[in-house]
């Protein structure tokens, strides 16, 4: 399959939601992505395409360069075998479908994927993997959220010779905001980077050219394109 990436400016898929909105006069269901995301490709060189969670194809990715798996609500925990979890709330089975379609499909092409919060675990349980369904049961804090609409701050430690590393060094900060992260790791992803708590927070698939998970929020920090330029330059480098 011939690629995309001659074009000077990636196109760059993102993952939306599906949510109540309400817009001068109008309350109607809409599909929604925070602005930070487009920003960020934007500002790294490439096209944001948005890719709402109906008619989904995989085909779509034929004409990406990229594709960001974006955060959001929790994942549904049928979707791994588990029993939902009290806190585990608001889930949406019908993005998880729509995720998981295209997280196989760009896995399949060897598409450059960056998955954002909700975006690894729903790459970790894609690929066979769990997760925690509420995290402050595993590490006793809720600094990973730590109130309604806070993002947290945490520093991460990453794992030396990876693809995390050489874009992040390593150590960084960054920005969190979730009660739920991997817990068994699916067997073809390697986790790359943890917190303090021992929290996974980048995990990486070694046998792709670049399949990064971050479980923080760098969308938040467009001081700090480093992800997405990552990103952008894997999409122009695809043959």
């Amino acid at each position: 399959m011939a690629s995309n990436a001659c074009r000077s400016r990636p196109r760059i898929g993102i993952t939306t939601y599906l949510e109540p909105a309400a817009w001068g006069i109008w309350q109607r269901e809409a599909a929604l992505l925070p602005r930070a995301y487009l920003d960020g490709v934007v500002a790294a060189g490439g096209v944001p395409l948005l890719l709402p969670p109906v008619g989904t194809d995989p085909s779509v990715l034929d004409v990406l360069d990229g594709l960001i798996v974006s955060g959001g609500c929790d994942v549904d925990p049928a979707s791994y075998d588990a029993t939902p979890h009290p806190e585990t709330v608001g889930t949406r089975p019908g993005r998880d479908e729509h995720e998981r379609v295209l997280i196989q499909g760009a896995l399949d092409r060897d598409l450059p994927l960056l998955a954002i919060c909700r975006g690894l675990q729903m790459l970790n349980v894609t690929l066979g993997g769990t997760l925690h369904q509420h995290l402050p049961d595993v590490v006793a804090h809720e600094a990973h959220r730590p109130e309604a609409a806070v993002f947290g701050a945490t520093e991460v430690k990453v794992e030396p010779d990876t693809l995390t590393a050489r874009i992040l060094g390593e150590r960084t900060g960054v920005h969190c905001y979730h009660h739920q992260a991997i817990d068994l790791l699916a067997p073809s992803l390697t986790v790359t980077a943890r917190a303090g708590d021992g929290t996974v927070e980048a995990a990486e698939a070694p046998d792709h050219s670049f399949v990064l998970g971050m479980q923080s929020h760098p969308e938040e920090n467009l001081d700090d394109l480093r992800l997405f330029a990552a990103l952008i330059a894997a999409a122009r480098s695809r043959s």
